[in-house]
């Protein structure tokens, strides 16, 4: 019966099991990126920045008004919990210790 996960072969003596896949890979030839020099690769970076930035979906100004009066609000509301909590706490401390 075999095991759901996986195999229980055991490697071969002496080896373990990554060398032994390490052994049967191919070689990696540099290919295109090991052919290009620093400033190359730096401005296929750049290229591909821009490419992705031009993928982002940016929000509209009345988006980006909402959005940020929710933020605005809901941190206004955790200070005021946090706050009260801190108060509660404190006045605690002092009934027991004070």
């Amino acid at each position: 019966m075999t095991d759901a996960l996986g195999s229980i072969d055991m490697p071969e003596r002496g080896r373990s099991e990554d060398e032994t896949a390490e052994s049967q890979k191919k070689p990696r030839r540099g290919g295109k990126r090991g052919k290009k020099g620093p400033f190359a690769r730096l401005a296929l970076f750049y290229r591909q920045i821009v490419a992705e930035l031009r993928k982002v979906v940016w929000p509209t100004r009345n988006q980006l008004s909402t959005y940020t009066s929710v933020v605005i609000v809901f941190v206004v509301i955790i200070i005021g919990l946090v706050t009260v909590i801190d108060l509660g706490i404190n006045r605690v401390v002092g009934y027991v210790f004070g």
